[in-house]
């Protein structure tokens, strides 16, 4: 074989515009409709016992709560998707794929617990995916360091509800709190990356319109 057949074998494929939104739907499908496999222990662990322990309403405000959670996470997968689809360098691209993977874990996580609760993921998780997928695509296109800034804010913000979240569920329910401390640690540190790769500061404006979108998504999907 010469020179020239290597390099053509082992060139890394270009993937065309159909391929990459046919790799939207699939992710979609199986982000919505499967529950992906993690690569990392269940923080939750496997003694439930201490659930017996939990109220009624303890149950019912927890698993509603990481119903959001699991919903933010589609949201994420998303947004992700959706600026990889635009990102400008094959880095910053990179960096978006990968953090999708990460947040696997978180999904997988919060669909867990739910289970284990009883109740029922998101029936609104569809829109909420190709409502991101849109979204994360617009801040690809307005340009890499924006997107990253993106990033960094909706991470910020996702650390603020779950802290609000840590301080509402009853103290004695250490499952749903182990999962909800490493998703906040993971969720800050995806921050502090993004920040770290380029991310612009968003105007106020721009954080003021994903605080409240965050509102009606967290509003919604607590009942439904």
């Amino acid at each position: 074989m010469d020179k020239h057949s290597k390099q053509t074998r082992y060139a890394p494929r270009q993937y065309s515009l159909l391929d990459q939104l046919v790799d939207v739907v699939d992710t979609g499908l199986r982000t919505v409709f499967t529950t992906p496999y993690s690569q990392r222990p269940y923080p939750g662990g496997t003694d439930n016992t201490a659930d017996d322990t939990l109220s009624a309403h303890d149950k019912n405000l927890a698993s509603r709560y990481m119903r959001i959670n699991h919903a933010g996470e589609v949201a994420a997968q998303g947004l992700y998707t959706g600026q990889a689809l635009t990102a400008k360098l094959p880095e910053v691209r990179g960096k978006m794929q990968e953090a999708a993977e990460e947040e696997n874990d978180h999904l997988n996580w919060c669909a867990t617990r739910i289970k284990e609760l009883d109740s029922h993921t998101s029936y609104l998780d569809p829109i909420w995916y190709m409502g991101s997928v849109t979204i994360g695509a617009l801040a690809g296109l307005a340009g890499d360091k924006w997107s990253l800034g993106f990033v960094a804010e909706t991470e910020k913000q996702v650390v603020a509800h779950l802290d609000g979240h840590l301080a509402s569920i009853n103290p004695e329910d250490k499952n749903t709190r182990a999962i909800l401390e490493q998703m906040k640690e993971d969720e800050s540190k995806h921050a502090t990356t993004a920040l770290e790769s380029g991310g612009a500061n968003l105007p106020l404006p721009i954080k003021g319109m994903m605080k409240l979108t965050a509102k009606v998504m967290t509003k919604s999907t607590y009942w439904i």
